[in-house]
């Protein structure tokens, strides 16, 4: 079965670009949102197994959307994973790609780089 992913970044050209480079793998069925208010509802809809979180969006930041899937005991299990400009990678690695408990990965992020981290939080290959 493909696993489920939710790409919210507010650059439509990037969430195109991840969902056709993680859909291209066969292993995956993406699902993209540009804008931070609707990703609860998106979520609601799709169910993703992960999502991949932009930090900085103009109507609200990844960390409040972050919280709100957080507050409700549904979809407070779904993993996330921040994708961010704000971090160079270096720092984020220092910081073992982990910042304040969540999973970060530093912009521009390589397709092998993404789909390595989502097959490390939610197991190798197809399922």
């Amino acid at each position: 079965m493909k696993k489920r992913i939710l790409v919210v970044d507010d650059e439509p050209a990037l969430t195109r670009m991840v969902k056709m480079n993680l859909e291209r793998t066969g292993d995956y069925e993406v699902r993209t949102e540009n804008q931070g208010a609707k990703v609860v509802t998106a979520v609601r809809e799709f169910w993703p197994d992960l999502i991949l979180l932009d930090v900085m969006m103009p109507d609200m930041s990844g960390d409040e959307v972050s919280q709100q899937l957080r507050e409700d005991p549904v979809l407070a299990g779904i993993k996330v994973v921040f994708m961010t400009a704000i971090v160079t990678k270096e720092e984020t690695s220092e910081m073992g790609g982990n910042i304040g408990g969540n999973e970060f990965l530093a912009k521009p992020v390589k397709t092998e780089e993404l789909i390595a981290t989502i097959e490390r939080l939610l197991g190798a290959g197809s399922s």
